[in-house]
């Protein structure tokens, strides 16, 4: 990467701490104020940065509608699916990817077992919000009241003895999930069926989607299966990577 082009980009995170003047930006770069003066009026032409009345610069316009297009653009599935094949092959279990989307969860992708006995989860249809493990991921990353309002919104079906019961115990797993940063569901929704999933995040940080690990008890235990955890995060931290723009861990 050229010179230029380095401490150009340098500028915008920056800024993004908040406003700074010409020789705040001039400083943190360690170059003289010419420099930084000609690199924030090729930033500000190109609305990348805005001079404030105070002669302070701060975030322009543009990069911000630039990253509402990228972000909109961006295919989590397309992006996922590789991943999601890769962690089928290794385990060779079912894998789903899941969004929240107008209060719903529901499967995007799914990747079969390579075992005769099958999942009759499809692509497109709602999962068992209160129950399953990607619906816990999603929802555990919601704003705290409206978190609230969901749990309380919601319907609880006994589907197994192991099924969640009321609202006051789904948001108590909720606060588990977000803290310990996965989820399960063991016979919560089909008393034979166990699943652990690991969040997808975007650049924000935020729980863009879940992916999961499922298996029946007759192909592998719940305590098998929970020991292949490491996996599903492995795969749910490489896909949030290039979901997100990051560098991967071997790139330079």
């Amino acid at each position: 990467m050229s010179q230029t082009v380095d401490r150009a980009l340098r500028i915008l995170p920056l800024l993004a701490e908040g406003p700074a003047n010409l020789e705040q930006v001039a400083t943190r770069l360690d170059v003289h104020k010419s420099t930084a003066l000609r690199l924030l009026r090729t930033l500000h032409e190109h609305g990348m940065v805005y001079r404030q009345d105070d002669q302070r610069y701060r975030l322009g316009t543009r990069l911000f509608a630039l990253a509402q297009v990228a972000m909109e653009n961006l295919d989590v599935r397309g992006i996922a699916h590789p991943h999601l094949v890769a962690l089928g092959e290794l385990t060779g279990h079912t894998v789903h990817l899941a969004v929240y989307e107008e209060g719903e969860v529901v499967y995007i992708d799914k990747v079969d077992s390579r075992y005769p006995v099958r999942m009759y989860s499809r692509i497109g249809k709602p999962v068992a919000i209160t129950v399953a493990a990607v619906a816990k991921l999603l929802l555990a990353d919601l704003p705290e009241a409206e978190r609230r309002a969901v749990a309380r919104g919601l319907e609880y079906p006994r589907y197994t003895s192991r099924s969640t019961p009321d609202a006051a115990a789904h948001l108590a797993e909720l606060a588990r999930v977000r803290e310990q940063g996965w989820a399960s569901d063991l016979g919560g929704h089909e008393e034979s069926i166990n699943c652990v999933a690991a969040p997808i995040r975007g650049a924000d940080g935020r729980v863009a989607a879940a992916c999961s690990l499922s298996a029946p008890n007759v192909v592998v235990s719940a305590e098998d299966l929970l020991r292949l955890r490491p996996q599903v995060q492995r795969t749910a931290e490489a896909i949030s990577r290039e979901y997100s723009g990051q560098p991967s861990q071997g790139a330079r």
